[in-house]
């Protein structure tokens, strides 16, 4: 697209329309996430009416490619697209339009006018400003032919309380809900490939994240660590920002392989992270737990094993991958660009003691009884007192 003095980004809502009373509340929420990841680029202002948000760069320097690929990942947004803003008169409106999307009607066979008269006062109707507009495109580039079904190019004219916007075909936007808007929930993250999605899709539900990783050296490496801070780092450019919580977790796995029957090894231990999450989550003011569990994945995801395991979380436990198969799940990770992290081979907590033959169908009179062994809350304490922080 050609450059015009007063490019924009037009930044449409979805969902946010729905919640009433109560919009206000979440298209601020929504207009402090785009503040965040748009204040690295350079000044710009951002303004909401008619069910959209305005972001207008206040220097040339403002880089509005890097601008809309950020703006692509932020939750709470429908679509969005680069526009043109010019006075509204329809001479004017029709000039912008061919020198604007000059490079894309060159390119086009075919195109059609959509017209949206959000400003009332605005003298010429919708099928006006797309017949006016239509016949002056037509006359300066005769090549094009007018499809008003499947045109290549859709051009369009938004008369709107501060002028008239002209773009091309909107790009969708992430969707979903602004990332605060719901509350802020603790995720267990691993390096897998499970839990990265696990926390994305949380994270469009209008969840702030807080992520709690166990780590066993020297059983596990400083490698393993950073991978998942590199999986960290992809998640936030759609989560924002996010504090990672890293639990030691050696004495606890050592003392339950020790005292403990090694077909219950798997539950024991992530009955041990539920109370520790639990405590962490409670700490960072979480109201639940995020895992990547999937049913019947493995032998601690099967329907008697979960049980077991959330009988020893004090939060609710969301599970939003509960339903689906490795292929959507690995279909998510490649979307979002974690999948090549995930499957790079430094191996974590939660497979280094993996036993031979894991009990699927737990019960948890037997989990309790061999739990009895351990001295839980010693153990637990001291993972707590000896966590670290970082931010993503």
């Amino acid at each position: 697209m050609k450059p015009t003095a007063r490019e924009i980004l037009l930044i449409k809502t979805g969902e946010l329309a729905l919640k009433g009373l109560n919009r206000g509340t979440f298209e601020a929420i929504l207009m402090k996430n785009l503040r965040y990841r748009l204040k690295p680029l350079g000044s710009c202002t951002l303004r909401k009416a008619q069910s959209a948000i305005y972001v207008e760069p206040e220097s040339p320097a403002f880089d509005m490619d890097e601008a809309c690929d950020r703006v692509s990942k932020v939750f709470g947004i429908s679509a969005y697209s680069r526009a043109c803003v010019v006075e509204k008169e329809i001479g004017t409106i029709m000039e912008a339009a061919a020198a604007y999307l000059a490079n894309d009607l060159a390119a086009a066979k075919t195109f059609k006018v959509e017209a949206k008269r959000s400003d009332k006062a605005f003298p010429l109707q919708s099928p006006a400003i797309c017949e006016r507009t239509g016949e002056y495109l037509l006359e300066r580039f005769p090549h094009l032919t007018v499809d008003v079904h499947q045109p290549e190019l859709l051009v369009m004219v938004e008369i709107r309380d501060f002028g008239a916007y002209i773009h091309a075909r909107q790009l969708p936007g992430a969707g979903g809900m602004p990332v605060g808007s719901a509350g802020r929930a603790g995720l267990l993250i691993s390096g897998g490939i499970d839990s990265p999605v696990a926390g994305y899709m949380m994270a469009k539900r209008g969840v702030e994240l807080r992520c709690i990783h166990f780590v066993s050296p020297p059983y596990t490496s400083e490698r393993a660590e950073m991978k998942v801070v590199s999986l960290l780092e992809q998640v936030a450019a759609y989560a924002g920002h996010m504090e990672l919580i890293v639990v030691p977790f050696t004495k606890i796995q050592e003392e339950i392989q020790r005292a403990c029957p090694e077909d219950l090894f798997t539950i024991i231990m992530r009955r041990f992270m539920m109370r520790i999450a639990t405590k962490i989550g409670k700490a960072e003011e979480c109201g639940a737990l995020i895992t990547g569990e999937s049913v019947g994945q493995v032998a601690s995801q099967t329907i008697p094993a979960l049980a077991c395991t959330d009988a020893a979380a004090g939060l609710p436990v969301f599970r939003p991958l509960i339903g689906m198969d490795k292929e959507e799940i690995i279909a998510i990770s490649r979307r979002i660009d974690t999948f090549d992290i995930s499957i790079q081979p430094y191996e974590d907590c939660c497979t280094v003691f993996t036993p031979r033959h894991p009990r699927t169908r737990p019960k948890l009179e037997k989990v309790l009884e061999a739990e009895a062994a351990l001295d839980t809350d010693m153990l637990i304490a001291h993972a707590i007192q000896n966590v670290r922080r970082r931010s993503i």
